[in-house]
């Protein structure tokens, strides 16, 4: 009975950390396409720095997060978003606007889908 009792409290310990995880993938993402959509906004707009400055704000973050993504998360999917961030900034430090409205496309759904994938949901447990 001991065991059991043991084994419940490892599978509920584990539970909590996937719950957990995903609660804080949720937040980090919400926060890094917040900050992807603004830059597209300044993009649009033909402030160019700003746009920049804002997605340079969002790899800062994504950068200060690297180890903890690198354990939780694969590490394909981690790099293809490290990648999806430098397609974006040469883009936008080259001016292409639809260059870089693509590429900003492309890195916000890798992020997001990134938060989809942790979630826990029927489609995920399948």
């Amino acid at each position: 009975m001991k065991r059991a009792w043991i084994a419940l409290g490892i599978l509920a310990a584990v539970f909590s950390a996937a719950l957990y995880n995903s609660f804080r993938l949720g937040d980090l993402t919400q926060e890094l396409t917040g900050l992807l959509v603004q830059a597209q906004a300044q993009a649009e707009s033909g402030r160019w720095t700003e746009a920049e400055h804002l997605t340079r704000a969002a790899l800062d973050r994504w950068e200060e997060k690297d180890l903890y993504l690198h354990v939780t998360l694969r590490h394909a999917d981690t790099d293809g978003v490290h990648t999806g961030f430098r397609e974006t900034l040469e883009f936008l430090e080259s001016r292409e606007q639809g260059e870089y409205s693509a590429a900003n496309a492309r890195l916000i759904t890798l992020i997001e889908l990134l938060c989809e994938a942790e979630q826990l949901s029927l489609k995920n447990v399948l």
